[in-house]
């Protein structure tokens, strides 16, 4: 079996410098104030619906800022700052509106009051409401006001097998970016109304925490469904995995179907009545993606054409950086990436997923603990052990993808990375507490907001010029009139355009 440096001397260079990145990073708009912003999507961000850069996730008021796939991390980077830049000047100058800084939402009203995204008349955009109606009453509208990062990644000359190796060795290794970048160990008690939550209080201020979590977003309390947990999806290769995906798309829950797609008085509940509504409910760690066409379906675009890139899901919003991220992280995560694509990876079992599941659970909730030991194989280890034993078999990587770009600051992300893993106070979860206590007199959402507005100050203060004002404009206003266009072209009645995209004939296979 060929070793990491002999894969590795497969890639020369040019791929290396081929490689692309891009970004999606979702915010809450929230009042001056800091609760949550209801109005309607600002018209000068143009529609949700068709805009390239900025649209909405669950809620109406949950932005998602997209960047293109691009070659260089500072290039994207740029491309992402330049997006923020613009939606906090249009929200600075109607109402004065603030992105908040943390994945943990801020102080939220009833769950029936979050307001869920729209996106038009057109049958996709009722469609995109009907979904996110249904996540809704399945999960609670609460948990999908939680935000994150979404890191797409790829590679040329990689193919699905490859891919789908590169996934099961970065399930298998996800706890190291949980603790490396984990950053929301509090959250607002408004979070958990009614809900056993095994959180502790701190004193006065309100906010509720673990000690030592990293990730309270990626724990029991975020992105969590009982019901998906009754999904056992391989990652050993595209057929299993999209097959697995099909079962979950197809088959009847039955406490779905006693919700009904739609209510007696005829609107909509749901999409259907099955575990999964559409692709994109399933929630994970890291997904195998292909771009669409038109009306297709996501699992058909993978069965018929490969998959195309990577989404890696669990980043945490850094709330001590105004866009979320910085370019050490993302390049810490580009060789993080490669690594997992280039080592072995045997194929996944049960018993080893169920072992990822708690060790990823273990290290949201308590993985700045001393002396904290995960499983591997059956075996206990100590995490910070295992986290060098993965960051010291980057280190050639980090060399390759240097020499590439002429530069060293993939060994820079490196080293840095590898201090915290003898230093977990320096860590970002281990910095959110400090603040939290030592400058906001234990609030969460005093914290949480202040980062909100200092990423508005610094945002607002970089040089924006005419030409990028008008482009922005225009971009909206093309948005505006493709999502007419598209309104304009629907001709089937709702119900059967619905129908016709749920069947599953249109899942491929």
């Amino acid at each position: 079996m060929r070793n990491l440096h002999d894969r590795l001397a497969a890639y020369p260079a040019d791929t290396l410098k081929g490689m692309r990145r891009g970004i999606e990073k979702e915010g809450l708009r929230v009042l001056p104030a800091g609760g949550l912003a209801l109005t309607p999507h600002p018209l000068a961000l143009g529609a949700a619906l068709t805009h390239p850069l900025i649209t909405t996730d669950y809620s109406e008021s949950q932005l998602e800022l997209i960047t293109g796939a691009h070659e260089g991390v500072q290039q994207c980077l740029d491309e992402l700052t330049e997006v923020h830049q613009f939606v906090h000047r249009t929200l600075d100058g109607s109402g004065g509106e603030l992105l908040w800084a943390s994945s943990m939402p801020c102080k939220l009203p009833t769950d029936e009051t979050i307001p869920l995204a729209r996106y038009g008349s057109s049958h996709i955009g009722r469609a995109k409401s009907v979904y996110r109606m249904g996540l809704g009453l399945r999960y609670g509208r609460r948990m999908q006001t939680i935000s994150g990062i979404h890191y797409n990644w790829s590679l040329p000359g990689v193919d699905s097998e490859q891919y789908f190796a590169l996934i099961r060795n970065f399930r298998r290794h996800a706890f190291l970016l949980l603790y490396l970048f984990g950053a929301s160990p509090a959250l607002c008690p408004c979070f958990v109304n009614g809900r056993e939550h095994g959180l502790e209080r701190l004193d006065g201020g309100g906010a509720l925490y673990l000690p030592h979590a990293t990730s309270l977003r990626m724990g029991r309390l975020g992105y969590q469904s009982a019901a998906q947990a009754t999904l056992a999806v391989s990652y050993n290769g595209l057929r299993g995995y999209a097959d697995s995906l099909h079962e979950a798309l197809t088959r009847p829950y039955p406490a779905y179907e006693a919700v009904g797609v739609r209510n007696p008085g005829g609107d909509y509940n749901q999409l259907g009545t099955s575990l999964l509504q559409i692709e994109n409910e399933f929630y994970g760690t890291i997904r195998p993606k292909r771009t669409v066409r038109t009306g297709e379906r996501p699992l058909h675009a993978l069965r018929e054409r490969g998959v195309e890139y990577v989404e890696v899901r669990l980043m945490d919003l850094d709330p001590f950086v105004p866009v979320g991220i910085t370019a050490s992280t993302m390049r810490l995560l580009d060789v993080f990436l490669l690594h997992c694509l280039l080592s072995d990876s045997p194929p996944d079992t049960p018993t080893e997923i169920a072992e990822l599941q708690h060790n990823q659970q273990l290290v949201a909730e308590r993985g700045r603990e001393i002396g904290l030991r995960l499983q591997r194989n059956g075996q206990d280890v100590l995490l910070t052990d295992w986290g060098a034993e993965v960051l010291a078999a980057c280190e050639p990587l980090a060399t390759a993808l240097d020499a590439a770009h002429g530069s060293g600051e993939h060994g820079a992300a490196l080293r840095a990375a590898r201090a915290l893993m003898a230093a977990p106070d320096s860590t970002p979860s281990a910095r959110v507490l400090e603040c939290i206590v030592q400058g906001h007199g234990n609030s969460f959402d005093a914290f949480a907001r202040q980062q909100s507005i200092r990423a508005r100050d610094a945002l607002l203060a970089l040089p924006w010029t005419a030409r990028q004002q008008a482009r922005y404009l225009a971009l909206a206003d093309a948005s505006m009139a493709e999502q007419k266009a598209i309104e304009a072209a629907d001709t089937l009645p709702f119900e059967a355009w619905r129908a016709q995209y749920m069947a599953v004939q249109g899942l491929g296979g």
